[in-house]
């Protein structure tokens, strides 16, 4: 299994993009550790391809600072340990397999051509077949093959089962578990359905109007999350003695939850698709902000 050298993957400190008046990212401050399968959530517009394009090196930040695997990103530095799937699994589709192979070799210092021959091998893609009569299952498993036979110490997905159907989505998730399983890679996966996550990630970023809404180990999260539940008559007496995310009538999400004396009040475990249309629902007024 190939480890990487630094005990951080993706460091980022007040990271901000603007597109013309409007900011797509902002104020976004992580420090996630390598290893790690990061599921990054949020709504269409939340700002996950604008981070994940800054992570790759197709769009400059314009505030912050951000590292990957321990070097700041850039031309000539980090971004030969980093692959990158996009949504649409962008293919030469007038290449056979056999060649988009030879062009990742000659475009990759790093590449493993046995690598990714036994992976396709493994799902009977046949090398001769062009890429463009290839089912949509298959040239995704085309694209990670690519991908991952570039040895990446970072592999970085957007969206990548959102065209797929429910058996190639299962099929590809279950890909990228034997990847992580074979390599040790930090794995970013950027989706808006939670359950497509729930079975591979283990860190949890959530984004919503361009701001980061919460980050961090998923089990750690969960543990430290509970659903309040009681009358709406007495919620926001017993939000003032609780750290409260989020309410909605009688239910509160809080974090570090104190016991409740009042007997009509029950403490309840949350999951994680609880756990992230709370934060996505929380009383936030999106910030428009403009260039003065």
């Amino acid at each position: 299994m190939r480890r990487t050298t630094t005990e951080v993957a993706i460091a980022t400190r007040n990271l901000g993009r603007r597109y013309g008046r409007k900011w797509g990212l902002r104020g976004c401050s992580l420090s996630i550790p390598a290893g790690r399968v990061v599921g990054l959530v949020g709504p269409n517009g939340a700002g996950k391809s604008t981070l994940m394009n800054m992570m790759v090196g197709l769009v400059r930040p314009t505030e912050g600072e951000l590292e990957l695997l321990g070097e700041r990103v850039g031309p000539n530095t980090v971004l030969h340990r980093v692959a990158y799937i996009d949504q649409e699994h962008s293919l030469y589709r007038t290449f056979k397999v056999r060649e988009m192979l030879k062009a990742g070799r000659k475009l990759n210092a790093r590449w493993s051509q046995r690598m990714a021959e036994d992976r396709l091998r493994a799902r009977g893609i046949p090398l001769d077949s062009k890429v463009g009569e290839l089912s949509g299952g298959q040239r995704a498993q085309v694209a990670l093959a690519v991908a991952l036979a570039t040895t990446p110490d970072l592999l970085i997905l957007d969206e990548p089962v959102a065209s797929l159907d429910p058996l190639a989505r299962k099929e590809m998730m279950t890909a990228l578990m034997e990847a992580k399983a074979a390599t040790g890679c930090t794995i970013v996966l950027s989706s808006h359905v939670v359950s497509e996550l729930e079975r591979l990630c283990d860190y949890l970023v959530v984004l919503d109007h361009g701001r980061l809404r919460v980050a961090g180990d998923i089990d750690e999260l969960l543990d430290e999350h509970r659903l309040l539940v009681g009358p709406a008559a007495t919620a926001s007496a017993v939000a003032t003695a609780q750290h409260v995310v989020h309410r909605d009538g009688g239910s509160l999400l809080v974090r570090g939850a104190r016991p409740v004396d009042d007997p009509q009040w029950t403490i309840e475990p949350v999951d994680l698709e609880t756990l992230v249309m709370q934060y996505l629902a929380m009383a936030y007024q999106p910030v428009r902000e403009t260039v003065a």
